[in-house]
């Protein structure tokens, strides 16, 4: 699957900025980044103290481009447009307190144009890595909200397996017209793996077997994704059971033509996505990939705290392959 995504990407000459440059983590990555040559570095950070980190880590990474805040030649030029960006929100002064730390800097050179994408959260909350992109990134044209999925893979019997879940991170109580863009941007997000979607909106309901306001919720966002992506299979609401299962699936939703063969799982709330695609990664024995943020105007991804260099390195390459 990266072996693909990693063909797509060479010689575009794509460029991701790393947040945290002295991390070693993220120094293994990049050394492996420069290596393969298809994706361009970017680290922010002090130069000595991330040279140094390189060094102490045996990582070789080159002459990749290291960028500290503090003697940043544009500067100045960064400090005024986000006061513009934050049209009266945050004074010229807070703009350049917050410009000092690196998931701001990071996020104004996307902005900029100084590079493609992002990718932080090493050792910083998902809030922090989210709210610059909120704040400086913004959301595409037409889209209302920031989203996220997970994309789960596994082998099994010699065969590879890929399911994506959304929103399983970010909005915590989404409205129909929420979870209809979640479906919009998670179609999206699963063709880049190569997934063809088959979408079903999950409840603990299906075709009416329960009455509720979550399944009216569901109901209703399932006829707006099958408006909004009329040539995408899209079903529901359905349990889980009648998604997965073709038995199940065509017992109790007769004639569907998503139940019982759906790959991409649209979830009620973000209680249940994350609940869902953690019970997938931990007794399913898939891989997790994300979260993959959906809907801004350019590439940011968050990583997990407790991620390892593997990790940072894949996740590269599916935030640069979001272009």
């Amino acid at each position: 699957m990266f072996e693909e995504m990693i063909e797509k990407l060479q010689g575009k000459g794509r460029s991701i900025v790393f947040t945290e440059g002295p991390d070693p983590r993220i120094l293994e990555a990049t050394a492996r980044l420069v290596k393969g040559g298809f994706l361009k570095p970017i680290l922010v950070g002090k130069v000595e103290e991330v040279r140094a980190a390189a060094e102490k880590g045996g990582f070789d990474i080159g002459d990749t481009e290291i960028l500290d805040p503090a003697t940043y030649p544009q500067m100045e030029e960064m400090v005024q447009l986000m006061v513009t960006l934050r049209k009266g929100k945050m004074t010229e002064e807070q703009c350049r307190a917050a410009l000092a730390k690196g998931n701001y800097f990071g996020t104004m050179l996307v902005k900029m144009g100084k590079a493609d994408c992002l990718l932080g959260g090493a050792t910083y909350s998902t809030a922090d890595t989210v709210r610059p992109a909120l704040q400086l990134i913004k959301c595409k044209p037409g889209n209302t909200i920031v989203s996220s999925c997970f994309i789960l893979v596994r082998e099994k019997d010699g065969v590879t397996e890929k399911l994506a879940m959304g929103d399983c991170a970010i909005n915590i109580h989404p409205t129909e017209d929420n979870l209809c863009e979640i479906a919009v941007e998670t179609v999206k997000a699963a063709k880049i793996f190569g997934i063809d979607p088959k979408v079903a909106f999950l409840s603990f309901s299906t075709k009416g077997s329960a009455k509720d306001e979550t399944v009216t919720t569901m109901q209703n966002a399932c006829q707006k994704a099958k408006a909004a992506m009329p040539d995408t299979p899209v079903d529901g609401e359905m349990q889980f059971d009648a998604a997965v299962s073709p038995t199940v699936g065509q017992l109790k939703f007769p004639g569907s033509p998503v139940a019982g063969y759906a790959n991409t799982f649209i979830f009620p709330d973000v209680n249940a996505g994350n609940i869902g695609y953690k019970i997938a990664q931990r007794l399913g024995g898939f891989e997790a990939y994300g979260p993959i943020l959906l809907g801004l105007n350019a590439p940011i991804n968050d990583l997990s705290r407790g991620c390892n260099a593997e990790e940072v390195y894949k996740m590269a390459i599916i935030t640069a392959s979001q272009i």
